[in-house]
């Protein structure tokens, strides 16, 4: 009868600190779960802020290729065109050259048939100074472009 007794008021007086045991455990597994809770969350806004991050990186990225591309196909024209008046010039320089050579032929052919006045030469004479005067201000313009290119 003593056992009996004895048991029963162990049970009585561990009863209520085990079931303060329970309430305690409850309580803590609600902040554990909590405290999980707040951890994910907290993950997904490092993964949202990380995922933005990265976008803005591979857009600056598109970005610079972008800029980079556009660069290329400046350069690609302004060498086009660099190219293109070259060859202008060249031809300006050819044709003047022709033009002197055409009025020095005509000066000698007139000269020697005797159909040549003074006045006549002289003015052909100015033009060929004139022309050659404009080949080598083309060939000055021809050598600052090709030093360009």
């Amino acid at each position: 009868m003593k056992y009996i007794l004895l048991t029963i008021a162990m049970f009585l007086f561990m009863a209520p600190s085990v079931c303060a045991q329970d309430t305690s455990v409850d309580e803590d597994s609600g902040t554990v779960e909590t405290s999980a809770q707040e951890v994910q969350s907290e993950q997904e806004l490092e993964d949202q802020k990380q995922a933005a991050k990265d976008q803005k990186a591979v857009e600056k990225e598109l970005k610079k290729a972008e800029k980079a591309k556009k660069k290329a196909q400046k350069e690609v024209k302004k060498q086009k065109r660099l190219t293109k008046s070259i060859n202008k010039k060249r031809k300006s320089i050819d044709k003047s050259e022709r033009k002197i050579q055409k009025l020095t032929n005509k000066i000698t052919k007139t000269k020697s048939k005797g159909k040549l006045a003074p006045v006549d030469e002289m003015e052909m004479n100015q033009k060929i100074d004139k022309l050659k005067m404009h080949v080598i201000k083309e060939k000055s313009k021809l050598a600052k472009l090709e030093r360009k290119q």
